[in-house]
């Protein structure tokens, strides 16, 4: 197949994040880095990188698709102030958990008052598929407990969200080694083999272990030696079309993949027991990159027009415009507010058997916008997060494991 050569002068450089800041962050999952399975989660290596090569303390830093929240985990430790958006609500309660301290609670206490208070505030999710998804004796016991830890003091809270949302995945008739919403056959012999034991003791000793091990992360977080800095979360059906309040220092992003977009879908039995609602949760859905109707947005790259022209199917072309117009309107949006670097963080995502050049579709857009683009670092990708599949949900077309991926450093 023919292809174009972007004019511009990519300067390309191969690195390893977790390599070159090891000596700082031990491992990917280090900490307050590990205490959820986050989609398609930004490594703390490569924030770490950044950072440490171009931040000062005091400056502050934006990722406007901030996922998991790793971009303020790591400037907690840099001393820099961020701020954070997601469509997700789950950004707001990984980010409360990570900043706060251990704190003594035990699912034994949780059971006793549980046992105290005689069903009197169980919570139920306002979801008309709760019993696709969950044994209707699972459910009994999940609603008393989420009832307890909706009524508990926002001091405490913060230590069980995290593990119940584990457990409830678990007790879900969902395969819980996915993302995606998916009954597997593993699954299902996953709720008869719970159903033949004493599923409730399990259960509890379950999210004893789970509080156990959140406890111990919080801790670790005390080594990296985290300080306080001024910082801002927003999340929800409301980010979008936001803008800085004021200007930024440095953009840190890692957009959604071309092909992967779907997170809310992968978290929504979360979201549901964390007490959204179905329309709310049906609002952030539509709201996602392959299902919301972008404006055209004016794309400065011939690159871009050039692998356009080979889309020969309709639906492709859709995801591939709703792609780049939302994630480019959004980026130029705010690169009026940033001052020094952006820091774009992207993979060569395919359609059909096509490999599309994101990394540099995007530097040769914002170098025609006057920026420089300095550099481009390919990192090999040595593990991921993001569920597995046949066939991508977005797309229906086969998916595939990419094997790199580039950070590009643009200046002001």
């Amino acid at each position: 197949m023919e292809t174009l050569k972007t004019q511009l002068p990519i300067n390309k450089v191969n690195i390893s994040f977790r390599n070159e800041m090891s000596n700082k962050i031990p491992s990917s999952t280090y900490g307050g880095f590990g205490i959820y399975k986050y989609p398609a989660k930004f490594i703390p290596h490569i924030v770490a990188y950044v950072l440490d090569k171009y931040s000062k303390k005091g400056m502050t830093v934006l990722d406007p698709f901030a996922g998991y929240g790793t971009v303020g985990s790591v400037s907690r430790i840099y001393g820099v102030n961020y701020e954070l958006w997601d469509l997700n609500p789950l950004l707001s309660v990984i980010h409360n958990t990570y900043i706060k301290k251990s704190t003594p609670i035990t699912a034994r206490r949780i059971f006793e008052n549980i046992c105290h208070s005689r069903n009197e505030h169980n919570f139920v999710p306002q979801w008309d598929k709760l019993y696709y998804w969950f044994q209707e004796e699972f459910v009994s016991l999940l609603s008393s407990v989420w009832g307890y830890v909706h009524r508990m003091d926002s001091t405490k809270q913060h230590i069980v969200q995290i593990p119940l949302i584990k457990l409830t995945r678990y007790f879900s008739n969902s395969d819980e080694k996915v993302h995606k919403l998916y009954i597997s056959k593993n699954s299902k012999i996953k709720i008869r083999n719970l159903k033949n034991t004493n599923w409730k003791n399990l259960f509890f000793s379950m999210l004893e272990r789970e509080i156990f091990i959140l406890q111990n992360r919080l801790k670790e977080n005390q080594n990296l030696r985290p300080v306080e800095v001024k910082y801002k979360i927003k999340s929800g059906c409301d980010v979008l079309g936001l803008s800085p309040d004021n200007d930024v220092d440095i953009l840190i992003t890692s957009p959604p993949y071309l092909q992967a977009q779907e997170y809310i879908r992968s978290t929504k039995l979360e979201l549901f027991w964390l007490g959204f609602d179905n329309n709310y949760i049906k609002e952030l859905s539509q709201k996602e990159i392959p299902y919301r109707n972008s404006p055209d947005v004016s794309i400065s790259s011939d690159l871009f027009f050039f692998y356009r022209s080979l889309i020969n199917e309709k639906h492709l072309m859709k995801i591939y415009d709703n792609y780049f117009n939302s994630v480019i309107k959004i980026l130029s949006d705010i690169s009026v507010r940033v001052n020094k670097y952006m820091f774009i963080f992207v993979g060569p995502a395919k359609i059909r058997e096509m490999k599309i050049p994101i990394d540099e579709i995007i530097a040769e857009h914002f170098v025609n916008s006057g920026w420089k683009h300095r550099l481009t670092y390919i990192d090999k990708i040595v593990s991921r997060s993001l569920f597995k599949s046949k066939k991508n949900p977005a797309s229906g077309l086969k998916d595939e494991r990419m094997e790199h991926e580039y950070l590009l450093v643009l200046e002001r």
